[in-house]
């Protein structure tokens, strides 16, 4: 969580992380140390999170940062600013959106990725069916060197781009 904090505009944003909630397979468990820096201990379930219970805690809470970590071990997530709203499918504007990278079994540096000039009405694709759903490479910057639509980019956040599972996903409200 150190290399997050970086990222953060500043310590005042990062310090305003007031609620933590750790998604696991039977729902939601409110978590007893609100510090992003701790982690929970409770036992992850390993075959999937319905999209409803993330929805039902998640939309219209504000500022929202996702911390994924998949049983593959890659770390990632997103920001959003305006945070998920509710209500029906569309891409929702957030000029201070962006995704990271924080671990992975590569050994790639944890890095941060803008929204590209000119995609900022899709910072994120909004279906209450489905989980936090950032398009990266379609709306974010890539790493360099990495080119939108082949294998090593659709596979950098998650080790691959449809059959990774989250093993634990933490959400935080600002």
């Amino acid at each position: 969580m150190k290399k997050l904090k970086e990222w953060i505009p500043n310590e005042e944003f990062f310090n305003k992380m007031k609620i933590g909630f750790s998604l696991q397979k039977d729902g939601f468990s409110r978590k007893k140390d609100k510090s992003p820096r701790k982690k929970d201990k409770s036992p992850r379930k390993k075959d999937g999170f319905p999209a409803q219970k993330f929805h039902s805690k998640c939309d219209n809470k504000g500022e929202t940062l996702v911390i994924i970590q998949t049983t593959d071990k890659y770390i990632f997530g997103g920001f959003l600013e305006i945070g998920f709203p509710s209500g029906d499918f569309r891409y929702l504007k957030d000029p201070n959106a962006f995704i990271f990278s924080l671990k992975n079994p590569n050994n790639n540096i944890p890095q941060k990725f803008k929204i590209q000039e000119g995609k900022e009405d899709y910072a994120i694709r909004y279906n209450r069916n489905d989980g936090p759903r950032f398009d990266f490479g379609a709306t974010y910057s890539l790493p360099n060197g990495l080119v939108h639509g082949t294998d090593e980019a659709r596979n950098y956040l998650a080790g691959s781009f449809k059959d990774w599972k989250i093993e634990e996903m933490e959400i935080y409200f600002i």
